[in-house]
């Protein structure tokens, strides 16, 4: 199965790092940790982050997520499929951490 990303702040990951498991805003307020694919991860960043600095993108391996992944609908295209951890993520399932950098326009691009 292909990875699936994660975009969060510096410091969310900084401290994941020393709890041993990620826990984002998200899987607080609504139950789950929202992810992309690949190719959705641009339009997520330029959507939902826009004028947001010291992002990072968790790069995922599904196969190592200890908790549930669930494809649903997202908010913004509901015919389009989005992948969500049900659940803490596990750090040893993440397997690299990318700088999400801000071109002088104002959108994201990806490393």
């Amino acid at each position: 199965m292909e990875h699936i990303y994660h975009i969060c702040k510096r410091e969310a990951w900084d401290e994941a790092s020393k709890k041993n498991c990620f826990h984002s805003e998200s899987l607080a307020k609504e139950g789950f940790i929202h992810c992309s694919k690949y190719e959705q991860v641009l339009r997520v960043a330029n959507s939902f982050f826009r004028g947001q600095e010291n992002l990072v993108l968790l790069v995922i391996e599904p196969g190592k997520v200890r908790a549930e992944i669930r494809w649903e609908p997202g908010m913004d295209k509901p015919d389009e499929l989005f992948p969500h951890i049900y659940g803490d993520l596990n750090l040893e399932a993440v397997n690299q951490i990318l700088d999400l950098n801000v071109s002088p326009n104002g959108q994201f691009h990806l490393p």
